[in-house]
């Protein structure tokens, strides 16, 4: 029997979870991605508390131009969030999406911005 596409997803998601996980120092950079939108969050996995958000549904992102390039204005913002708030070295969760188009053009922008990771 096949899994579904969300099936294989969320296994694969709880895959990386065994190994990626945030603290007050180093934050977990998790992934959301919808059809339209993707999210970003800063999760704190030991206080379980997330820590910042954005989201290309937010205001400072200029939801122009293609998906990609609206990815890329979320990692950025992320990251100027997460250098504003003090946080500089994160991990990367990326929700079990493959690691190309949206996913990694959001890693390249927070890169960009000034994160490590």
């Amino acid at each position: 029997m096949s899994l579904s596409k969300s099936e294989r997803r969320q296994r694969i998601k709880f895959r990386i979870r065994k190994i990626v996980s945030g603290s007050a120092a180093k934050p977990r950079l998790s992934v959301f991605r919808s059809n339209k939108e993707i999210y970003a969050q800063l999760i704190d996995d030991v206080n379980g508390v997330t820590l910042l958000a954005a989201s290309s549904r937010d205001k400072e992102v200029d939801s122009k131009g293609t998906n990609v390039e609206v990815a890329a204005a979320v990692g950025k913002l992320v990251a100027e969030k997460a250098l504003k708030a003090g946080i500089d070295t994160i991990t990367f969760d990326r929700g079990g999406y493959l690691y190309h188009g949206r996913i990694q053009s959001l890693a390249e922008g927070a890169r960009a911005a000034g994160l490590k990771f």
